[in-house]
């Protein structure tokens, strides 16, 4: 039996993933093998002995420590793709909000009606405040051309907008699925130049901080809009401001808020929408719960962000599951100590991610405690797990 820790509201679509007559769930549940997460923060969270794997119910994990999870033999999951269509969605009413105030003639129009005017006048006398372009005819950059930004970037095209992209790490799995009309450039400049709209669709770290700076902002068209439904740090705050207040920036459109942004003007600042759907909400409990269920039952590893992703097919043999550190002769040793045990091995996988590694054997026979115990001492090793059910 094993037992998960849910640390938010968890669809229940998700929680019916994990059979009761193998896994203990809820919100009570102490010292656990896995935790389901959305939003809380489990950066000051000590880890017992016994946590497996931490499954975030969405595609940021900026709220978990994933070296410190990856060096105590913890893999986290994430969503990718999960809440993509909703935050595609909200990219384009966020298009729209940028191009057509609507967000302020809803609010004046509202004002009129308080102050007790006659709105028919009134809205002929004061729309033209309100107006705005079209945006079919004119350039989008995406920038980040993951499950989110091919969508966006295909989507954008259907809508008759000019999309160019940019993503160094471009997967030939998403480039299948990019339109072979979007443009995809391998020059940021290229982007900032031509640029009437910019929507970043980027995880936020140390190489993506301040993607939107002075600099790249002094390269842009003058007028230009940016969306930002992905992460606050990924736009410089002091030089987004300079820009609204000069107007090299026509308008921001933002997920994520703060009091600095909306002291400057034309700012639309929403309240973390992006995956604040029903549908959305189920897709990652139940992508979470199949994940924590695939390794804590199988040991395969699928979409975590702290180890590489290992699946092999499961038969009758033990299988020893080894998270360790991606350094030279690690899988000869491990190999030597269950050779030592007068262990045949049947299959075997193995991939590194980085410094970290995971590896994969399934062996004949019945691994005892002193096995496992041998197989822990490996100089590297974070943690050994044996499924043998």
């Amino acid at each position: 039996m094993y037992s998960i820790k849910t640390m938010n509201h968890i669809a229940q679509a998700g929680l019916d993933v994990l059979p009761g007559d193998r896994f203990q769930v809820g919100a009570e549940v102490g010292d656990p093998d896995g935790i389901l997460v959305r939003s809380a923060s489990l950066h000051e969270m000590e880890f017992g002995p016994n946590l497996r794997a931490i499954a975030r119910a969405g595609a940021g994990t900026n709220n978990i420590p994933l070296d410190r999870c990856a060096q105590a033999g913890v893999v986290v999951f994430n969503t990718p793709g999960a809440n993509a269509n909703a935050v595609k969605e909200l990219a384009l009413a966020a298009l729209l909000m940028a191009s057509r105030n609507l967000v302020g003639g809803a609010a004046w129009v509202r004002e009129q009606a308080e102050a007790g005017v006659d709105l028919s006048t009134a809205v002929e006398k004061g729309k033209s405040v309100f107006a705005g372009p079209e945006i079919m005819g004119k350039t989008l950059a995406v920038v980040g051309l993951g499950a989110i930004g091919v969508l966006v970037a295909n989507a954008a095209y259907a809508l008759g907008m000019e999309v160019y992209g940019y993503d160094p790490y471009l997967s030939v799995e998403t480039a299948l699925r990019l339109d072979r009309h979007v443009h995809c450039v391998k020059d940021e400049t290229e982007l900032w130049q031509k640029a009437d709209y910019i929507t970043l669709h980027l995880p936020y770290n140390e190489s993506t901080k301040d993607t939107i700076n002075a600099q790249v902002l002094a390269q842009t068209k003058p007028g230009v809009r940016i969306i930002n439904l992905a992460r606050g740090g990924l736009v410089n705050e002091a030089a987004l401001v300079e820009a609204l207040n000069t107007g090299r920036v026509a308008r921001y459109v933002t997920d994520f808020p703060s009091a600095g942004i909306l002291a400057a003007p034309n700012v639309t600042a929403l309240p973390h929408l992006g995956a604040s759907t029903p549908e959305s909400e189920l897709n990652c409990a139940v992508m979470a719960a199949q994940s924590l269920k695939e390794y804590l039952l199988e040991g395969n590893i699928v979409h975590s962000v702290n180890f590489p992703d290992v699946s092999m097919e499961r038969g009758d043999c033990a299988r020893v599951c080894a998270l360790h550190r991606n350094v030279p002769n690690m899988l000869l040793k491990l190999t030597t100590v269950l050779s030592q045990g007068g262990f045949n091995i049947e299959h075997m996988t193995n991939k590194a991610r980085g410094e970290y590694a995971y590896t994969l054997i399934d062996v004949s026979g019945t691994v005892s405690e002193a096995d496992l115990a041998a197989l822990k001492a490996v100089e590297g090793v974070f943690r050994i797990r044996l499924i043998q059910d």
